[in-house]
């Protein structure tokens, strides 16, 4: 049975540190985009964030959050900020030695959920 990305990466925990340095390093370190997290409980963001890419990458699903459209209604998110957050998580996953192959895969699941996600 082929391993899913998910336990390739190392499971959750492995997740969770990605994803905390996703918004620690890089999203709220940029001014294109950390305005919208400026009222956000970031622990919890990070919590939901960690369950939505774990379940979202063949992992067990945890996540119990809104849907991504409901998540994003009323930010209007725009192109130059949806690919900003893309290429954070690119470098996220990078900083963790997760090969280019994996991250285009993960990258594709994000790309996905774009029309949930933008314009809202």
């Amino acid at each position: 049975m082929e391993q899913t990305l998910y336990e390739k990466l190392g499971g959750e925990e492995a997740i969770a540190k990605v994803v905390d340095y996703f918004y620690h390093g890089l999203v709220l370190k940029d001014e294109t985009v950390n305005p919208f997290f400026e009222h956000t409980d970031m622990k919890k963001q990070i919590g939901h964030q960690t369950k939505f890419i774990s379940f979202a990458l063949g992992g067990p699903n945890q996540y119990s959050g809104k849907s991504m459209a409901k998540a994003h209604e009323g930010m209007n998110i725009q192109p130059a900020h949806f690919d900003a957050i893309v290429k954070h998580l690119h470098d996220s996953l990078a900083h963790f030695g997760v090969d280019e192959a994996d991250i285009d895969t993960a990258l594709s699941k994000v790309a996905s959920l774009r029309d949930d996600i933008m314009y809202k």
